[in-house]
């Protein structure tokens, strides 16, 4: 059984769905970790996340959070996709030895995803990789 000030200490990596496309499209975390990825849909539709690799699908509503939990994992490309939007709704989760840790990320300052509902596109400070303790 996992205690509850492990489960608190979990990584959290937040994924945007938007306009059927994902943001970022790419992020990376650490090897060997389970995470918590955090899936926010912004659409007006469902969707559903889809990976053959991580071995995992999961119903996105409209409006709404969804977690998947991945992980532990060996250094690799994982890819994902929206299975009502293959063409379009498509990442890859990157796992790397090394991943800016919450002490970097702090000295750094934030590091942080937003969309731009106007434009669609994407804005980042720092790495791909969203980091949220």
């Amino acid at each position: 059984m996992t205690s509850f000030s492990a489960l608190s200490q979990r990584q959290e990596f937040i994924v945007v769905l938007k306009d059927h496309l994902f943001y970022p499209a790419e992020i990376k975390i650490p090897s060997n970790k389970k995470i918590k990825l955090i899936i926010d849909n912004q659409d007006d539709s469902i969707e559903e996340f889809d990976s053959f690799s991580l071995n995992r699908e999961k119903v996105l509503f409209p409006q709404q959070k969804s977690i998947i939990y991945i992980g532990p994992l060996p250094v690799g490309s994982y890819t994902f996709f929206g299975e009502y939007h293959p063409s379009s709704a498509r990442g890859v989760v990157i796992v790397a030895s090394k991943v800016i840790s919450s002490n970097e990320v702090n000295s750094k300052g934030v590091i942080s995803a937003e969309v731009n509902s106007t434009t669609g596109s994407e804005s980042l400070d720092g790495e791909h990789s969203v980091n949220v303790n």
